[in-house]
């Protein structure tokens, strides 16, 4: 597999759904990347959320906080929780 599936809520609603290469934040143990078929884990996030759409390509998101689940080849994140 070379892509993800993502979706990104916020407490408004949908921020993000979408097929990408990888997604960056980080969290209490430091900076991390999610490619596809990652180990399944759920954390808390802050500061930043990336979503590369492709190597070249990246969106940036400033968040205060949030809650990341790779489970499979999707990632939900729910920010401002």
């Amino acid at each position: 597999m070379d892509n993800v599936d993502v979706v990104v809520r916020r407490r408004e609603g949908l921020a993000f759904s979408g097929r990408v290469f990888a997604v960056s934040s980080v969290n209490e143990v430091g900076n991390f990347d999610i490619l596809p078929e990652h180990a399944n884990f759920v954390c808390t996030i802050k500061d930043f959320l990336i979503i590369h759409h492709t190597k070249d390509k990246k969106e940036e998101l400033k968040i205060d906080s949030g809650i990341l689940r790779a489970k499979g080849n999707l990632i939900e994140v729910y920010i401002g929780i």
